[in-house]
This record gives C-alpha cells, structure tokens and sequence, in this order.
C-alpha cells in the first residue's frame, strides 16, 4: 500500500466524520471533548516547569539582602532596605521599607516612584484584602497610605501580598540584620541556586510521570468513543467494494478528524485555563496567565503525537474485529484474553528500576531514561491487566436481582469498554499511592523538628526599635489574646572590642525571665550568673574567670561598635541550663538590670516569647499589630514543632497542584466517555422502558456497571501503587513501610471522582429512558 493510499484513505475517514450526519459528527465532537481535555492538560502542565520559573526569575530580580555582613558606604546611588515580612492569618505578606540616598537610587522591579514617608505601594491582591473587610486587623499594623501599585515584574504571582513603604531613619539599624544598604536589585554576584539532590530529581521524574500518564490513557480512550456504531458503518463500507484493509484505514481517518478536532478545543479549553489562572490558587501558589507557556518542542510534539496515536490505537483496537459486508463478527463471543503477555509490562518496569536499588543522595544519581521507562511501563501495566482481571471476575459472577442481571450481562459482552473507562483513574491512583509512600519513606530527610515547647510559648517576637525591654514586655502582655510575655535581651561578650577570638553569650532580664531559660536556685535584682553544664559551650569557663576584661557587644568587620569594657566581677553564681521556648540550650551569662553597667545592651537583640489564649480567635493578629506599634522592624514568626526543607515543599506543592488539575479533568473526561456509552445504548434503554422496566432498575444497572470496574480497578491499582512505592523506597536506601491512611485516601479520592460521575450522568440516563426515543429516521 502506497503512502498516498494511505493519506486518501484517512482523509475519506476525515470526510465521513464531518459529512456523515448527525451520528457521524456527534462522535467526532465527543471525541474531541475527550482528547480536548486531555490535551488541555497535557498543555497546562508541559507549561508548569515555565511558570515556576518564571516566577523563581522575577523573585530574584528583586533580590534586595546579599547578607553579606559588610555595609555598603553612603552613595548617591544607594538605597537602604528594610525588612518587614509580616504574615496576616494564613497568608504571608511580602515587606520592604525603603530610603532613597540619593537621585540615582534604584527602583525594586515593579515600582515607578518611590513612596514618601507614610506613604506606600501595594501589590492588587493586597489592595483589594486591605479594602475589604476582613482586612481591618491588618490596617491597624500597615498604616500608610495607598500611594500606588506594583506592576507584573515586582510580584511572583498574581496573588502575591506585597508592599514597599517609605521610610527615614533606617541608617540606624544597618547592623541588625534586616536592614542593607543596596546600590542594585538582583542576585548577588556568584549566587547559584542550590542544586537538587538525587531523591528530590526522582520525585520530580516520578511526580511527571504519574501526573502525564492518566492524560495519555485518556486520549487514547477518547479516540475510540462510539467504536460499535463505527464498526457498522465500516460494513456498509465493505459492501459497496472496499476491502478490509481500507476499511480500517477509513476508521483511522474518522479517528484522526475527533484528534484533529481535539487538538483545536485542547487549545481552546488551554487558553481558557490560562486566563483563568490567575483566580486559581493552590497552597499560597499563584501564576500569571503569561506565564503559562509550553516549550515549542513540547506543543509540536504534542501535535504530532495525538493524531498519530489516534489512527494507531484504531487500528489496533480493530485488530481482533472481522468487518465483513453483511455486519460485523463482534456479538460471537471473543476469544478470553491472555495474561503472559499482559505480565511482561510490569516485570519489564521493575527489571529496569531493580539497578538503581539502594541509589540516593550517598551513592549517585539516579539513571532517569531508565526510572522514566520503569515507571511508565509498571503503570501502563495496569492498563493491560484490568481488561483481563474485569473479564476473568464478572465471567464468574453469579445472577441476582434484576439490575444485577443486567450490569453483569453488559459486562460480560463488553469489558473492555468498562475497562478503558476506569484505566485512567487507576493509573492515577497507583501512581499517587507510589508517591504518597514514597514522600512518607523520605520525609524525614526534609522535614526537621523545631525542639519549640509550644506549650510555654507560640511566638517570639526580635525588636530593634527604642522602647524599653520591660515597656515592650508589659505592652505586649496587655495585649488582647495574649497570656504572658517573656522579654530578654540577648548578646555576647568577647575577649575583644572588636572581632575577637572568643565570646560567651549573655542573657539579660528578670529573675523571673531568666528562669525561664536557666535552672537559678535564688535570685534577686542585682545578681549575676554562670551556667554551667550547658551542651556545646566550652569557652565559658576559661573565659569567666574573675578580674579578666570582656567587651560587651564586641564589633565584628563591617559593624558599627557600641562595645562596653566589663570585668567578670569574682563569686558569680551558678546555674543549671534549660532550653528556653524555641528549644535552644544557651550557656554563658545571666545578668539582672542592677548588674548592668551602663549602655552595654546598645547592640543586644531583645527577644520577647509570647503565650496566646487559644480562646481569642484573631490572637495572632493582635500581637504581631502590637509588635508592629512597637517597632515597625520587628522581626515575628510563629513557633512551629516541625522545618520543611524548602525545596521540599516546594516539590510537594508542585505535586498537589498537579494532582487538582488531573483530578478537574479526570473527571471531566469520565463524564464524557460515560456520556457517550449512554447515547450509544439510547435505543437499547428505551427499548427496555417500553418494556415495563423500572427506571430504578435501569439506573442501578448503570451504577453497577460502574461500581465493579471501579472496584477491581481501584484494587488493581492498590496492588501496584504499593509495589512501585516499595520499589522507589528500596531505590533510596529507605526502609519500606505502608502508610495506609494514604491508600484508603488514594483509592477514597478515585472512588469519589467516579461517584461524582455517575451522580452527574443521572439526569441524561433519565432522559434518555423513554419509549420516544425508539424512533428513527
């Protein structure tokens, strides 16, 4: 057969498709739905990886603290940055403060002028939670006044909460930390982002496989919508003179016109996500709808590989069926299928991935051609076994009641179909079953406990600003939703006034203060202590000696110097260490106000841990905007019991992301195809109708012809989910455990995509279901 019979063939299947009638466009449409949704995702996450940088590329054009230690001279083309991170509820609010030195200071990325004193710019997003009413609390602890906005190249995303306010002063505080003297916005010279270890490069190949692979099974299920009615016309085809061959090729065609077809409504339903993007966010993540752009390579694959697999799923879905000119030999009962070769799939995956055991961060990088190809043929294992595991079962199901009949003998004739309908939300789930283990066998590499006794305290609070310790510590205990305050002010003292060779920290505070992060038998104003015994300090005793000199706040290159001579006076006493809220151990000094000589604390950092009655529902809120009032540079963040590596979350959010997409058009996509198996069987229903059966039982034979695929795919897709999760445990050295809470919720979340399905195709089934729709033209 020549090429050019080939094209002439498929394009007369293009043309019957189109010109067919009612029957022969109705199809072409589902199946462009079908492959339309699935190449809208396929789009949306080729697009992802771009996104994501994109936004990572904006996050560090406005870089603005190289932490470098040093402090940049006074220039005419210097700014000092403040800053002001706040976090408002559950959302994170990006702050700078802002002083302009000079004509040529340099504006951050996103903002035209600079704001005045008491004046700021905001991104869209917090304009608009400021101006509503929710917003009220976080006024109180931003009072400046809107002056303008910050454009697309300041923010990382749409949603983004972010300010830049106008500020004096800030020379003040340019050794604290959170204040930098900048002369550009951007990365620091020689700045390179972390490289990803191996494990987190394995989920991230994982993480694609099992988010592209449904979308795959999808498509190549939509090309063969409505593949019975086809099959009929393909004899009328063979009784007029073509022969079974060019049949074949005919039914290619009409398959490669719903692919062609989808490919313009994936583009379509692409771009109508994109903008609809920008609405969409998922954990604290947000992009831009001009972000979201495939790689040219990727949209030409695509392209190309959509059609083309259409024609080859056809002809090899017609593989088994004899076209002959007076119907087609496909109510015989087909021969039972074959297991050996169905097994070869999945043993083939794990030959592949059994190399790479014991493989991680310690013992080299993983081989990703042969991690991808192991992982896709084990998942794509499960596609070729449900067919056989759907016809082997409902081949031995006994007869009951009516409905039961009727899904069983559906079944029966055609488990194939069911099974294509249920292959895609198997996929998924054994894929999200692998990773779900897999993330729970390498969390602990990634996710730290703090040590933070959160029952003695839930914020801490670092001020800089000129108000007493003890003022800011009454202050913040009087206010609402917080119980207690603890204040100290925390430093060192060295053997120098500047940069020596060792130092001892210092404590300062109350005796009840300092008894919360030492062991003190007695205590009064005036007295001074040692702790002894206190892990990883082993300069106190050498250097705590009577009569020797330290310097308190020793300046360090780069620092201003507010040191204060003090000579270690003879008979300190002794105390016991004790973490203190955060969980830390600290050694050295513990100083009470009396013992303090005079201006020695210029430099100390003044922490405060806050207590919060959990009773008072917006008690966060209220003692960051009491930290703000006291010092718009204070430093607060809520004490947590565990530190994710961000990379890590990262990657995790990527996941969840990912995963709500598949899921939206997994769903999608069933409801389709569940259509399409109803349209087909419309004259069958009515007949039934006309026929005095209950709609009832019409619509239970309907939700068990569901339920027993669904089932034996869902349990299917357990069993290779946790041996692909085993394997990729044993690929990173871990032991392998099950955590079943995740699978019950895995195949709990599959399940309920399907319920939904079969909740939503009720009504048409119900229309449907009537004796009118036994007439024909």
């Amino acid at each position: 057969m020549t090429l050019r019979g080939w094209a002439k063939d498929l394009a007369m299947g293009v043309r019957f498709a189109f010109a067919g009638g009612r029957e022969g466009w109705v199809r072409a449409l589902l199946t462009a739905v079908g492959v339309g949704l699935g190449v809208a995702l396929l789009l949306l996450t080729t697009a992802l990886p771009s996104a994501l940088s994109a936004r990572d590329r904006r996050s560090s054009d406005r870089d603005d603290f190289t932490y470098s230690g040093k402090v940049l001279p006074k220039a005419d083309d210097t700014v000092i940055v403040a800053k002001t991170d706040t976090t408002f509820r559950s959302d994170d609010i990006r702050g700078r403060l802002l002083q302009p030195e000079g004509a040529k200071a340099p504006l951050p990325p996103g903002v035209g002028t600079f704001p005045a004193k008491g004046e700021m710019v905001v991104s869209p997003a917090l304009r608009k939670l400021l101006e509503s009413g929710s917003g009220k609390l976080l006024r109180e602890r931003l009072p400046y006044r809107i002056s303008g906005t910050i454009g697309h190249a300041g923010l990382i995303g749409p949603a983004e909460l972010a300010y830049y306010a106008g500020a004096t002063g800030l020379e003040d505080h340019l050794a604290g930390g959170y204040v930098e003297r900048i002369d550009y916005f951007g990365p620091s010279p020689g700045h390179q982002q972390d490289a990803l270890d191996p494990i987190l490069l394995l989920l991230i190949m994982i993480i694609f496989v099992v988010l592209l692979l449904p979308v795959g099974v999808f498509i190549a299920a939509a090309v063969r919508f409505g593949g019975e009615r086809r099959d009929r016309r393909l004899a009328a085809l063979r009784l007029v003179g073509a022969d079974g061959r060019m049949a074949r090729r005919i039914a290619g065609g009409e398959a490669l016109a719903g692919a062609l077809l989808g490919l313009v409504l994936g583009t379509v339903f692409f771009l109508v996500g994109r903008q609809l993007a920008a609405l969409l966010v998922v954990r604290d993540i947000s992009v831009f709808p001009g972000d979201l752009n495939p790689s040219p390579a990727l949209v030409a694959l695509v392209a190309v590989a959509v059609p083309a697999a259409a024609v080859l799923v056809t002809l090899f879905a017609l593989r088994g069926v004899v076209i002959e000119p007076l119907g087609v030999v496909r109510t015989a009962k087909p021969p039972r299928r074959r297991l050996w070769w169905r097994l070869l799939l999945p043993l083939g995956g794990l030959a592949l991935l059994y190399p790479m055991m014991g493989k991680g961060n310690d013992s080299g990088n993983f081989n990703e051609w042969m991690v991808i190809s192991g992982t896709v043929l084990l998942l794509v294992g499960v596609t070729a076994l449900l067919p056989w595991l759907v016809e082997a079962v409902v081949a031995r199901l006994d007869p009951g009641a009516v409905s039961w009949q009727l899904a069983v003998r559906r079944l029966q004739l055609s488990s194939g179909s069911a099974a294509r309908m249920v292959n895609g939300i198997a996929v998924a789930v054994a894929g999200a079953i692998a990773l779900q283990m897999l993330f729970a066998g390498v969390e602990h590499d990634y996710v730290k406990s703090t040590q933070a006794d959160l029952n003695r305290a839930q914020m801490e609070m670092s001020l800089q600003g000129d108000v007493p310790l003890s003022e800011a510590g009454r202050r913040l205990a009087n206010t609402e939703g917080v119980r207690h305050a603890m204040a100290l002010s925390l430093g060192s003292a060295g053997t120098g006034p500047k940069d020596p060779d060792d130092s001892v920290e210092v404590a300062v505070g109350s005796c009840a203060q300092l008894g919360q992060v030492a062991r003190l038998a007695s205590c009064r104003d005036g007295d001074i202590f040692r702790i002894v015994g206190a892990h990883y300090d082993s300069t106190s005793p050498k250097l705590l000696k009577a009569g020797r000199t330290l310097y308190f706040d020793p300046a360090y290159s780069g620092s201003p110097s507010h040191t204060v001579p003090w000579k270690v006076p003879a008979g300190l006493k002794t105390a016991g260490p004790r973490k203190d809220p955060t969980g830390y151990e600290r050694g050295g000094l513990l100083i009470t106000p009396k013992a303090l000589p005079a201006a020695s604390t210029a430099g100390f950092v003044r922490k405060v841990y806050v207590s919060l009655d959990p009773s008072v529902p917006d008690a966060r809120e209220y003692a960051r905007n009491a930290a703000a009032a006291l010092d718009p540079l204070a430093d607060v963040y809520a004490l947590t019991s565990g530190k994710v590596n961000l990379q890590f979350r990262s990657i995790r959010t990527g996941l969840f992301v990912g995963a709500t997409c598949v899921l939206v058009l997994i769903g999608a996509s069933l409801l389709v195809s569940q259509l399409e198996q109803l349209r087909e069987r419309k004259k069958l229903l009515s007949s039934l109708v006309a026929f005095g059966t209950r709609r009832r039982t019409l619509s239970l034979s309907v939700l068990w012809q569901t339920a027993i695929p669904i089932a034996l795919g869902l349990l299917l897709a357990s069993v290779v989910g946790l041996t692909l999760g085993a394997v990729l445990l044993r690929m990173t050295g871990e032991t392998v455990t099950v955590d079943w809470a995740s699978v019950l919720s895995m195949t709990g979340i599959g399940a309920a995509v399907v319920i939904a399905v079969t909740v939503l195709s009720l009504p048409p089934l119900l229309r449907l279901m009537r004796p009118d729709g036994l007439r024909t033209e």
